[in-house]
């Protein structure tokens, strides 16, 4: 069995997470010397090459960003375990980085984040607002909010909100709607690359009815579609969260509720048994924002 020197591989970590020798010497305040020499000792004890080193700089072997990727948050956790032993209690410290669904991000997670910062000053906490599926292991994020995400043996974690989708538009267009007869043709807002098969279904009044959206304007945002229809360009359809504080002001109205249509917000983290201190305040923070189940319309003005 191969033996692993931990300051060895914390060593390699932050020339791999550097890109140099240099800028990790300057990080530091170690010399290069000694980091090079970490570096192949390290090399050394695993009978490997980890850093191909050229006059032009250097990269990692594929050897090497294999250790750099499962080894990274490792050594993270492992100096949090230390530090919360030291000092009798774990307290939460290091870098947090959170991948998160665009419109959650920007409607949401600032509150949050800025409460969770202001109370673990010791916690720097990196979001990242994206809509594609994030590998936390390959790419080192220590939680994932994912919408309706699907079963993953590799993560754990629990359902802190749901919402529900709406099909709304202006007062106007909620009246065409009522006088209309069980199918009805209307101006519709929609995504970019909405999939929601037409003729739209509706539950509205303890019946099924039938909307024929008439697209008139594709957007790449539910916040600009939201915003058109606000406008009356047409009805679309839009998460609650988005639009509670339209609806209580009369800009936009109910038609009705998708069937089958309910989102739920899960907080996803890698199944260790050792949870650390930063990842579960984090998870906490969220539960007790979203306490009611629900998401609030967060917007202000």
């Amino acid at each position: 069995m191969k033996h692993m020197d931990l300051d060895g591989l914390k060593d390699f970590n932050l020339v791999a997470l550097h890109g140099s020798f240099g800028r990790a010497s300057r990080v530091t305040g170690r010399s290069k010397a000694t980091l090079s020499r970490r570096v192949s000792d390290l090399e050394a004890s695993l009978g490997v090459r980890l850093i191909e080193r050229g006059s032009r700089g250097l990269r990692l072997t594929e050897e090497g960003s294999q250790l750099h990727e499962r080894t990274l948050q490792l050594l993270s956790e492992i100096e949090e375990i230390a530090g919360g032993l030291s000092t009798g209690h774990a307290q939460p410290r290091g870098h947090l980085r959170v991948t998160a669904p665009i419109l959650f991000s920007h409607t949401h997670l600032p509150a949050v984040a800025t409460a969770f910062t202001k109370r673990y000053p010791a916690v720097s906490l990196e979001i990242s607002a994206e809509d594609r599926f994030v590998d936390l292991v390959q790419e080192g994020f220590d939680i994932a909010i994912r919408v309706n995400p699907r079963p993953d043996d590799a993560l754990v974690g629990r359902c802190f909100a749901r919402d529900e989708m709406l099909i709304t538009g202006t007062p106007e267009y909620l009246r065409t709607f009522k006088e209309g007869g069980e199918r009805v043709r209307l101006p519709s807002v929609e995504m970019s690359l909405a999939q929601t098969p037409a003729p739209w279904l509706v539950n509205c009044d303890d019946k099924v009815r039938l909307i024929e959206p008439d697209v008139r304007l594709r957007l790449s945002s539910l916040l600009m579609v939201r915003d058109a229809a606000c406008e009356g360009a047409g009805v679309a359809i839009l998460p609650r969260l988005i639009v509670t504080d339209d609806l209580s002001a009369g800009r936009l109205a109910v038609l009705g509720t998708l069937p089958d249509s309910a989102v739920e917000y899960w907080a996803l983290h890698l199944s260790r048994r050792y949870v650390s201190p930063k990842v579960s305040r984090f998870l906490a923070a969220l539960n007790e924002t979203f306490a009611s189940g629900t998401l609030p319309d967060l917007r202000t003005g």
